[in-house]
């Protein structure tokens, strides 16, 4: 069967309060038409659909409509819900969308209805945390499952083990469906220790007490994971975080893609990486002037920046104008720098305008312009005349 992990699509996500769902729908459309090309028959999103509990209207509208292409005629979809996603909403229109191919998971891992016996590809087969799908030329492969845990679930099963212990006993009681001893996947939203996290995660989930070793992973012919935006391998074997489809923030490397292959009664074969290319570069440059900020990001129109400008005095009017006109400008990071050592030196006896002067100096390395001084010393008056 042909299969491709994805995960992390976070759709409704913004980059400094910037809209991004241009970018999402031209991804997912780039996904489907990847399905269309590889002629994959099952795909495997391993949570994070959305960015938050409660997406937008237009953020969900994209998701209907890209999942229901994405299933296609034939295609199935499965779908778990990651710590980003509200499981239990997410998983509400899992009867309707069961109809469509699309297989939604939440914590409760409810059982499938197996009610579209039409489908070429469909689950024949469900339980508690596993499903079985059988494509058209009656070849079956077994999926185990591990959603989210959030605080909720924890609190549910009122169980007293450690996280790790808590993890494994979940991951077995899936593993304990596959009594055909079937080829398997295993898909799961979690941190495995010594996974690359970047800026765009949450930190509060990626702390020691939230990681799993890889060897507490069940011994699946693949992996597929979701939870971390860099594309990574974790240990040995077939064991891979697909990354997030679009650069979530900067210190994501732009080489993004999905994960297809083909897995057989002996096991992962035709396992490759396909780039995505859809979305906006994000970019980190750095200057050390204004004229310099300016001309790298007239040479990069397409990507959204982050620039570090280091200067000897702070920005004029002026400067900070032609800055905010570029509209790939997303993140401006200023630092003033000066070489002089400052001795101590007393301020008693000193006037307003001599204290200002002192202070500009002492911060910025420079004499203040006059308009500065003179602005200064009028708000300066009209404070201490209130």
């Amino acid at each position: 069967m042909k299969i491709l992990h994805t995960s992390d699509w976070h759709i409704g996500k913004r980059l400094m309060n910037r809209e991004r769902l241009d970018e999402q729908s031209a991804v997912l459309d780039e996904i489907i038409d990847i399905c269309e090309r590889e002629n994959v028959e099952l795909v495997l999103i391993a949570g994070d659909v959305f960015d938050t509990y409660t997406p937008s209207a237009e953020a969900e509208r994209l998701f209907y409509e890209k999942i229901k292409r994405l299933a296609g005629e034939e295609r199935a979809v499965l779908i778990i819900s990651g710590n980003h996603d509200d499981g239990i909403r997410l998983s509400a229109a899992a009867p309707l969308a069961e109809e469509q191919g699309v297989y939604i998971v939440g914590n409760s891992r409810e059982l499938f209805m197996q009610k579209n016996a039409m489908r070429s590809v469909r689950a024949v087969k469900s339980g508690k945390g596993y499903a079985v799908f059988q494509n058209g030329a009656g070849e079956k492969i077994f999926v185990s499952l591990l959603p989210y845990p959030n605080e909720a679930r924890f609190k549910e099963e009122k169980s007293e083990l450690p996280y790790v212990q808590q993890m494994q006993r979940w991951i077995s009681e899936g593993e304990s469906g596959n009594e055909e001893k079937l080829p398997s996947v295993f898909v799961g939203h979690l941190f495995v220790a010594g996974g690359s996290v970047s800026d765009s995660e949450r930190e509060i989930d990626l702390g020691g007490a939230r990681a799993i070793p890889v060897d507490a992973l069940p011994n699946s012919h693949y992996v597929a994971l979701g939870h971390l935006h860099k594309k990574q391998h974790m240990g040995k074997g077939h064991c891979y975080y697909s990354g997030s489809p679009l650069q979530y923030s900067f210190d994501e490397r732009a080489d993004k893609g999905v994960k297809v292959f083909t897995l057989t009664a002996t096991g992962v074969e035709e396992l490759k990486d396909v780039p995505l290319t859809s979305g906006r570069k994000l970019v980190r440059l750095q200057a050390e002037s204004t004229e310099t900020a300016l001309t790298l990001l007239d040479a990069y129109p397409e990507d959204l920046v982050e620039m570090k400008l280091i200067l000897t005095a702070p920005l004029t009017a002026s400067d900070s104008q032609a800055l905010a006109a570029r509209k790939n400008l997303v993140s401006l990071l200023a630092e003033v720098r000066t070489e002089d050592t400052l001795a101590f030196e007393s301020r008693k006896g000193l006037t307003d305008a001599e204290l200002f002067d002192a202070f500009y100096r002492t911060n910025y390395g420079a004499e203040p312009k006059a308009e500065l001084r003179t602005l200064f010393l009028q708000t300066l008056a009209e404070v201490g005349e209130e």
